[in-house]
């Protein structure tokens, strides 16, 4: 990780440094000419954004910088972001460009940038746009004014190729289907898809305004959709996060079904048919213990990495594998996509249930969670934990009492100023005084 590129690309306030109007024209500007320089070639690049009131003009900024260094920029408008992951593949274009700050609140924005592989951009060329940002700004030269126009052609062909190839031989009829858009960029996309393959569908949270993107609705709060789904009787609830590149369900109980379970069925319904690659399943280490015995009783192994998509996309394909995914639901099909996709996850898990003609619960069971408590503190600094000694002592206390019996995990956020504590054990009353005490130690210390 840089200095401005986190674990999910440059994420802030909107508005201030790095997403303030003059830096994001450089990033748009140092972007085109880094592609520019390594291909010979003026870059196209495809820009999409989520529902925020900040995105219209942070889009604007971009395309200004990307249009002075003789770049293209094509706008799909208010799209997913692994919908700009596809175009990007589809058309052949250099980079793609996402502008959203995911499962952030609406004062928060970001720039997300794809490789044409579909994978996050390389870390050499995040270390070169790095350096432009730190020089003087007269090294920039003045940027041209430029309009760009969503091509509406382009969301498009994203829905036709989740419809007629994801969906290809899925038929939804006499399912009923609850959707949470989270008032954010699968909020027109979502219900349109999923009722073109038959499925009967009630759509909560498409009322964009641009501040409610996440509030109190999505995959962050799936409260609603879990009342609504008892209260219709339906089969099954999918919630998106603000960019839809993560999936929530909740079963025909109302019961929540995480990114943790989705793995375990998606994992048994590919190894039942001989499509699990390596009998390998990819999960970080955030993953819930009861995930990794469950999948063990089945002779499937349980591959970690450290937090971020990118990671476990990197294992995938690494290691082989084909599947892969976080507990908060982003979950990965590295043979149908890199990109994790709200959606395409969506589609499958419906396949697993319409092949199998097991409910979500039904496909569920022989999950057994682990108690789990994680506390977030807010930190002022960020030095590495085993540097304080009162700290490095009480995690070592720590990890001696659960030997064998869960996990502990203290890591710093990626993309916020954050310290998390993450305990697992048996116990869950013993679990939470554990992860209380040592939070209220790193906050003595660093907060």
């Amino acid at each position: 990780m840089g200095e401005f590129f986190g674990t999910d690309g440059i994420r802030g306030v909107a508005g201030r440094f790095p997403l303030d109007q003059p830096t994001v024209e450089r990033i748009g500007y140092s972007l085109a000419l880094e592609l520019r320089e390594k291909s010979g070639q003026p870059p196209t690049i495809i820009i999409g954004r989520d529902t925020r009131e900040s995105g219209a003009w942070i889009e604007s900024a971009m395309v200004r910088g990307i249009r002075t260094a003789g770049g293209e920029a094509r706008s799909a408008g208010v799209i997913t972001t692994p919908g700009v992951a596809y175009l990007m593949r589809s058309l052949q274009a250099d980079a793609g460009v996402v502008i959203s700050a995911s499962h952030n609140p609406y004062e928060d924005n970001g720039i997300k940038v794809f490789a044409p592989s579909g994978q996050k951009l390389d870390d050499a060329t995040e270390q070169a746009i790095e350096r432009d940002l730190k020089a003087e700004a007269g090294r920039f030269p003045p940027i041209v004014s430029a309009v760009t126009e969503p091509e509406v052609e382009l969301r498009e062909k994203y829905l036709a190729f989740l419809r007629d190839e994801i969906g290809a031989g899925l038929d939804l009829k006499g399912l009923e289907v609850v959707l949470d858009c989270a008032n954010g960029a699968s909020y027109e996309i979502a219900p349109s898809l999923f009722a073109s393959l038959g499925a009967f569908v009630t759509a909560i949270n498409i009322e964009p305004d641009g501040r409610n993107i996440n509030l109190g609705c999505g995959s962050l709060h799936p409260e609603q959709l879990q009342e609504l789904v008892v209260k219709t009787g339906a089969n099954i609830g999918i919630a998106f996060d603000g960019d839809a590149d993560r999936a929530l369900f909740v079963d025909e109980h109302g019961q929540l079904v995480d990114g943790d379970q989705v793995l375990f069925l998606m994992a048994s319904y590919l190894d039942a048919r001989d499509q699990l690659a390596g009998r390998r399943v990819v999960a970080t280490v955030m993953s819930n213990l009861g995930l990794e015995l469950a999948l063990k009783q089945r002779g499937i192994q349980l591959a970690r990495t450290q937090v971020g998509d990118k990671y476990v996309l990197e294992e995938l394909l690494a290691g082989g594998g084909s599947l892969g995914g976080e507990q908060s639901g982003h979950i990965i099909f590295p043979q149908i996509s890199l990109a994790g996709d709200g959606m395409i996850t969506a589609l499958e898990v419906l396949r697993a249930m319409t092949e199998s003609g097991l409910s979500l619960s039904e496909l569920t069971k022989g999950f057994i969670r682990y108690p789990q408590v994680t506390i977030n503190v807010r930190v002022a600094r960020k030095p590495p934990l085993d540097s304080i000694t009162p700290i490095k002592e009480k995690i070592a206390a720590l990890e001696e009492q659960l030997a064998g019996q869960g996990r502990l995990l203290v890591r710093y956020s990626g993309t916020e100023n954050l310290a998390r504590v993450m305990i697992e054990g048996p116990d869950e009353a013993t679990i939470r005084q554990q992860a209380e005490d040592l939070a209220c130690m790193i906050k003595d210390h660093l907060g």
